[in-house]
C-alpha cells in the first residue's frame, strides 16, 4: 500500500514558498533524525533551486547516534549544504544555526544586507519547537500531530536576521513506499491517509532487523532478541498486544489497539534511540521508487498512444 498525503493547505504552502524564495538567502530544512532521508522533501529542493541549505537533523537525542553521524556526513558532502544534528528544545545547540547560516551566506549581515532565512520541514518534525527555542518565546504552535502550523509568518531573530516560517509540507507523490511508511510512523502524515496496523507491522519489521533488543526490553516478551527478530511480524504485534492488555472478549487481540501502542511508543521514543534508515538504504529505496514511477508513466503513455491510434483508425474506417 502506497501512502500519499498532500491536502489543500499544502498547495498553498507550495505557492507561498515559490513566491518567497527569490528574496531568501538560506533555506533551513528541519528533518527528523530518525528518518533523515524520508523526511527530506524533494519538492522543496525543486522550489528553492540552488539556494544554500542548512539541514537540521532534529530529535537527535532519540535517534541512533552512529547513524546520525552517517547522515550528517552524507548531507555535508552535498553542494551548498551544511548539516547539524540537535535537539530543538535545547537552547545552546539551536543558537548555532544562526552562525551556520552566516557560513552559508557570508555576504549577508548587517542592517544594509540582513540575513533572510526560510525554514521548512515536513509536518510534526519539530520545526515550531525549534523556532520557539531560537526566539526564547512561544512564537509558533506545537503539537504531536501533522499540520499544526497553517500560515506563513515572519520572525525577527536579530535586527539583521529574519526568519520566515512555513507550514509543514509533504510532496504530491512519495516514490519510495518505505519512506511513506516511515513518515506515517513518525506522525508526519494525516491519520486518515494510512492504515495504522499496516504501518505498525512495517515499523516492527524494521525494528526486528536492527533493534530487536529494544523491543524485548520494552515489551518483556520473555524471548531472546534473536527469537524476537525471527518472529513473523503479525505474531509479534499480537504478542505485544497481549502483553500490553489489548485483549477483547474471547481472548482475541485488538490489533488496532496494539498498533496504536507500537506507534505511540516509537513517536514518544520510549523504545529507545532508533533510526529507521541509513543513507545507503534510502538511496536504494529512492532509486527503485523513481524507476517504478518512470515505468508506470511509460505504460500510461503507451496505453494513451494505443487509444489514440485506435481512435484514428475508427475515424478512417467511418470515412
Amino acid at each position: 500500500m502506497a501512502i500519499q498525503w498532500f491536502p489543500g493547505h499544502m498547495h498553498l504552502t507550495k505557492k507561498a514558498i515559490t513566491e518567497r524564495i527569490k528574496d531568501i538567502d538560506v533555506v533551513i530544512e528541519v528533518l527528523d533524525a530518525r528518518l533523515p532521508g524520508s523526511s527530506a522533501n524533494p519538492l522543496l529542493a525543486e522550489l528553492t533551486g540552488h539556494k544554500p541549505t542548512l539541514k537540521v537533523l532534529n530529535k537527535q537525542d532519540v535517534a541512533d547516534a552512529e547513524r546520525t553521524a552517517q547522515w550528517v556526513h552524507w548531507y555535508n558532502a552535498q553542494q551548498d549544504t551544511l548539516a547539524v544534528a540537535l535537539d530543538a528544545s535545547e537552547p545552546a545547540p539551536a543558537r548555532r544555526l544562526i552562525d551556520a547560516c552566516h557560513l552559508l551566506a557570508p555576504q549577508r549581515g548587517g542592517m544594509a544586507k540582513p540575513m533572510r532565512v526560510l525554514i521548512c520541514g515536513v509536518p510534526n518534525v519539530g520545526k515550531s519547537t525549534l523556532i520557539n527555542t531560537l526566539t526564547n518565546k512561544r512564537q509558533a504552535k506545537t503539537g504531536d500531530e501533522a499540520g499544526i502550523t497553517k500560515l506563513e509568518q515572519r520572525i525577527t531573530l536579530a535586527d539583521d536576521f529574519y526568519l520566515w516560517d512555513t507550514p509543514g509540507m509533504l510532496w504530491p507523490r512519495i516514490a519510495a513506499p518505505e519512506s511513506g511508511y516511515h513518515l506515517a510512523a513518525s506522525g508526519a502524515v494525516g491519520r486518515n491517509a494510512y492504515d495504522e496496523e499496516l504501518v505498525a507491522l512495517e515499523l516492527l519489521r524494521r525494528l526486528q532487523v536492527h533493534y530487536a533488543p529494544l523491543l524485548e526490553a520494552r515489551y518483556r516478551l520473555n524471548l531472546a532478541p534473536e527469537a524476537v527478530a525471527g518472529m513473523p511480524d503479525d505474531e509479534l504485534l499480537a504478542a505485544i498486544g497481549r502483553k500490553r492488555g489489548a485483549v477483547m472478549s474471547g481472548g482475541r487481540v485488538n490489533l488496532q489497539k496494539a498498533s496504536e501502542i507500537v506507534l505511540t511508543d516509537f513517536r514518544s521514543a520510549v523504545l529507545g534511540r532508533i533510526t529507521l534508515e541509513t543513507p545507503h538504504e534510502f538511496e536504494a529505496w529512492r532509486a527503485a521508487g523513481l524507476l517504478a514511477d518512470a515505468e508506470r508513466e511509460a505504460r500510461k503513455a503507451a496505453r494513451k498512444g494505443r487509444k489514440g491510434r485506435a481512435g484514428d483508425a475508427a475515424q478512417r474506417g467511418a470515412a
